[in-house]
């Protein structure tokens, strides 16, 4: 196995991080099998391309939230250092709180409509 789980979509609330603000979030070293991506489609091109990373970040973003580790960007350098057997890559990761629902139960709650919310009392 090489990540701990593969989701489609983000579980967790939007953080608002910019891409300055990733830059000054200290990379450091991640096991592959504490990871759960965040995307679950692959794009051969991109894996394969040697400038991958020319225009972004250097290292993946991971999103620490109720204790799991979310790889919200670099899926393709993930896999490519599993391919060339590395456990462990250097990644960013931002400690998100833990306060509010989570970006499933808010769709939830928004397709079910304004009679499954609670009103004023």
């Amino acid at each position: 196995m090489i990540f701990k789980e593969v989701r489609d979509g983000r579980p967790y609330p939007e953080h608002q991080l910019t891409l300055k603000e990733w830059a000054a979030v200290p990379p450091r070293s991640v096991r592959l099998d504490q990871l759960v991506t965040t995307k679950r489609v692959l794009e051969l091109d991109r894996l394969l391309a040697e400038d991958s990373t020319f225009f972004g970040d250097l290292f993946p973003h991971v999103v620490s939230w109720r204790g799991k580790l979310y790889l919200e960007d670099g899926l393709h350098r993930a896999l490519r250092a599993a391919l060339q057997q590395r456990t462990s890559i250097n990644v960013r990761v931002y400690t998100l709180p833990d306060d509010g629902p989570t970006a499933e139960a808010a769709a939830r709650s928004a397709a079910a409509g304004p009679a499954s919310r609670p009103g004023p009392a």
